[in-house]
Protein backbone atom coordinates (compact mmCIF):
# COMPACT_ATOMS: atom_id res chain seq x y z
CA UNK A 1 0.00 0.00 0.00
CA UNK A 2 1.43 3.31 -0.87
CA UNK A 3 0.75 6.14 1.85
CA UNK A 4 0.25 9.49 1.04
CA UNK A 5 3.51 11.36 2.17
CA UNK A 6 3.02 14.00 5.12
CA UNK A 7 3.98 17.66 3.64
CA UNK A 8 5.95 20.29 5.71
CA UNK A 9 3.69 21.96 8.11
CA UNK A 10 2.18 18.68 9.52
CA UNK A 11 2.39 18.65 13.41
CA UNK A 12 3.81 14.87 13.27
CA UNK A 13 7.12 15.80 11.45
CA UNK A 14 7.94 18.35 14.46
CA UNK A 15 7.75 16.04 16.91
CA UNK A 16 9.97 12.90 18.84
CA UNK A 17 8.69 9.86 17.38
CA UNK A 18 8.16 6.87 19.52
CA UNK A 19 10.30 4.29 20.20
CA UNK A 20 9.44 0.61 18.35
CA UNK A 21 8.30 -1.99 20.81
CA UNK A 22 6.50 -4.46 18.48
CA UNK A 23 8.73 -6.57 16.06
CA UNK A 24 5.14 -8.31 14.55
CA UNK A 25 3.78 -9.29 11.31
CA UNK A 26 2.44 -5.94 11.38
CA UNK A 27 5.48 -4.18 11.55
CA UNK A 28 6.80 -6.25 8.37
CA UNK A 29 3.67 -5.50 6.61
CA UNK A 30 4.40 -1.45 7.56
CA UNK A 31 8.20 -1.64 6.30
CA UNK A 32 6.76 -3.07 3.44
CA UNK A 33 4.51 -0.25 2.80
CA UNK A 34 7.22 2.38 3.17
CA UNK A 35 9.58 1.11 0.73
CA UNK A 36 6.82 0.88 -1.55
CA UNK A 37 6.07 4.49 -0.61
CA UNK A 38 9.62 5.26 -0.87
CA UNK A 39 9.82 3.79 -4.73
CA UNK A 40 7.05 5.51 -5.73
CA UNK A 41 8.04 8.97 -4.62
CA UNK A 42 11.69 8.19 -6.04
CA UNK A 43 13.04 8.49 -2.53
CA UNK A 44 15.90 6.99 -1.44
CA UNK A 45 14.92 7.21 2.34
CA UNK A 46 11.60 7.44 4.24
CA UNK A 47 10.36 8.23 7.59
CA UNK A 48 7.62 7.09 9.96
CA UNK A 49 6.59 10.52 10.25
CA UNK A 50 6.35 11.28 6.45
CA UNK A 51 3.23 8.87 6.55
CA UNK A 52 1.76 10.23 9.39
CA UNK A 53 2.88 7.12 11.87
CA UNK A 54 5.20 9.01 14.60
CA UNK A 55 7.78 5.45 15.30
CA UNK A 56 11.39 5.47 15.45
CA UNK A 57 11.70 3.64 12.11
CA UNK A 58 12.44 4.70 8.61
CA UNK A 59 13.81 2.42 5.42
CA UNK A 60 16.76 3.67 3.79
CA UNK A 61 17.64 2.30 -0.21
CA UNK A 62 20.54 4.96 -2.05
CA UNK A 63 20.95 2.47 -4.80
CA UNK A 64 24.64 2.20 -4.66
CA UNK A 65 26.83 -0.66 -5.06
CA UNK A 66 26.39 -3.20 -3.39
CA UNK A 67 23.14 -2.56 -2.89
CA UNK A 68 21.28 -1.24 0.59
CA UNK A 69 18.35 -1.98 1.42
CA UNK A 70 18.14 -1.03 4.94
CA UNK A 71 15.49 -0.98 7.86
CA UNK A 72 16.17 0.90 10.84
CA UNK A 73 14.40 0.47 13.83
CA UNK A 74 15.03 3.02 16.68
CA UNK A 75 18.32 4.38 15.21
CA UNK A 76 21.28 5.99 16.77
CA UNK A 77 23.88 7.89 15.31
CA UNK A 78 27.04 6.47 17.52
CA UNK A 79 29.84 8.24 15.27
CA UNK A 80 30.30 10.99 12.93
CA UNK A 81 33.20 12.00 11.19
CA UNK A 82 34.09 14.34 7.99
CA UNK A 83 31.93 16.71 6.07
CA UNK A 84 30.51 17.06 3.23
CA UNK A 85 27.99 19.63 1.74
CA UNK A 86 25.45 18.50 -1.13
CA UNK A 87 22.61 19.21 -2.40
CA UNK A 88 19.76 18.08 -0.22
CA UNK A 89 15.34 17.34 -0.74
CA UNK A 90 12.86 15.98 1.22
CA UNK A 91 9.61 14.26 0.22
CA UNK A 92 8.14 16.14 3.12
CA UNK A 93 9.21 19.21 1.40
CA UNK A 94 8.71 18.54 -2.41
CA UNK A 95 10.48 20.71 -5.18
CA UNK A 96 12.76 22.44 -2.86
CA UNK A 97 16.23 21.44 -2.48
CA UNK A 98 19.43 23.12 -0.88
CA UNK A 99 23.06 23.03 -0.67
CA UNK A 100 23.34 20.91 2.98
CA UNK A 101 26.50 20.14 5.38
CA UNK A 102 26.11 16.65 6.80
CA UNK A 103 28.87 14.56 8.23
CA UNK A 104 30.97 12.42 5.50
CA UNK A 105 31.04 9.50 7.32
CA UNK A 106 28.25 7.62 9.96
CA UNK A 107 28.20 4.86 11.81
CA UNK A 108 24.61 4.23 13.10
CA UNK A 109 23.18 1.50 15.82
CA UNK A 110 19.53 0.04 14.84
CA UNK A 111 17.36 -2.51 14.94
CA UNK A 112 16.15 -4.50 11.82
CA UNK A 113 12.56 -5.28 11.22
CA UNK A 114 12.89 -8.59 13.39
CA UNK A 115 14.23 -6.69 16.35
CA UNK A 116 17.76 -7.55 15.98
CA UNK A 117 20.48 -4.92 16.63
CA UNK A 118 23.17 -4.51 14.38
CA UNK A 119 25.98 -1.61 13.31
CA UNK A 120 26.66 0.03 10.18
CA UNK A 121 28.77 2.74 8.48
CA UNK A 122 28.00 4.46 5.79
CA UNK A 123 29.76 7.09 3.58
CA UNK A 124 29.01 9.93 1.37
CA UNK A 125 24.86 9.41 0.41
CA UNK A 126 24.21 6.75 2.50
CA UNK A 127 26.00 8.40 5.54
CA UNK A 128 23.75 11.46 4.46
CA UNK A 129 20.31 9.29 4.56
CA UNK A 130 21.07 8.41 8.15
CA UNK A 131 21.23 11.88 9.09
CA UNK A 132 18.48 12.94 7.42
CA UNK A 133 16.27 9.86 8.42
CA UNK A 134 17.19 10.20 12.15
CA UNK A 135 16.55 13.81 12.29
CA UNK A 136 13.04 13.08 11.04
CA UNK A 137 12.29 10.56 13.84
CA UNK A 138 13.82 13.54 16.24
CA UNK A 139 11.17 16.10 14.86
CA UNK A 140 13.93 18.09 12.84
CA UNK A 141 13.72 18.51 8.68
CA UNK A 142 16.83 19.65 6.68
CA UNK A 143 15.34 23.12 6.43
CA UNK A 144 16.76 23.48 10.16
CA UNK A 145 20.31 22.85 9.00
CA UNK A 146 20.55 25.79 6.62
CA UNK A 147 21.29 29.34 7.07
CA UNK A 148 18.19 31.38 8.44
CA UNK A 149 17.84 33.49 5.34
CA UNK A 150 17.90 30.48 2.89
CA UNK A 151 15.12 29.02 5.38
CA UNK A 152 13.24 31.71 6.07
CA UNK A 153 12.71 31.59 1.94
CA UNK A 154 11.69 28.29 2.02
CA UNK A 155 9.52 28.27 4.52
CA UNK A 156 7.85 32.12 3.21
CA UNK A 157 7.37 30.27 -0.38
CA UNK A 158 5.63 27.00 1.42
CA UNK A 159 3.20 29.77 3.03
CA UNK A 160 2.41 31.03 -0.36
CA UNK A 161 1.79 27.66 -1.66
CA UNK A 162 -0.52 26.80 1.10
CA UNK A 163 -2.96 30.05 1.32
CA UNK A 164 -2.97 29.50 -2.76
CA UNK A 165 -4.58 25.86 -1.80
CA UNK A 166 -1.13 24.39 -3.83
CA UNK A 167 0.39 22.59 -0.53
Amino acid sequence: MIYPIVKYGQEVLEKLAAPVTDFDGELEKLVADMFETMYAANGVGLAAPQIGIPKRLCVVDVREEPAVKLVLANPLIVSQEGRQVQEEGCLSLPDFRADTARPMRVTIRAQDVRGKQFEMTGEGLLARAFCHETDHLNGVLFIQHLSGLKRDSIKRRVRKLMKAGQW
